[in-house]
């Protein structure tokens, strides 16, 4: 499996948008192209065991919406409306 290179403030903000409940494995596919493995992959990497452990429990747990399948069909968007942009978000910049 190829992972693209990334840089220490991609990886930062894959594991903020890994942690952050709403956000779909596939926004992050869409912005960075690490797939749901590449994900777990890192994290694991990155983070302490326990925290890693926290992580995976609570994004299987049925409260967190990972996947867009487990969204509802209303939710069509990666980020609230009244979020602020984030700087070097390609998703904002659009």
């Amino acid at each position: 499996m190829v992972t693209p290179e990334l840089s220490p403030e991609d990886t930062d903000r894959i594991i903020q948008m890994a942690w952050e409940d709403r956000t779909p494995f596939e926004a992050i596919k869409f912005q960075f192209g690490y797939s749901e493995s590449q994900v777990i992959a890192l994290m694991r990497q990155e983070l302490k065991r326990s925290s890693f452990n926290l992580w995976r429990k609570r994004v299987n747990s049925g409260v967190s919406t990972k996947h867009l399948k487990k969204r509802s069909p209303d939710i069509n968007r990666f980020k609230c409306n009244l979020q602020r942009a984030i700087t070097g978000n390609k998703i904002s910049k659009r």
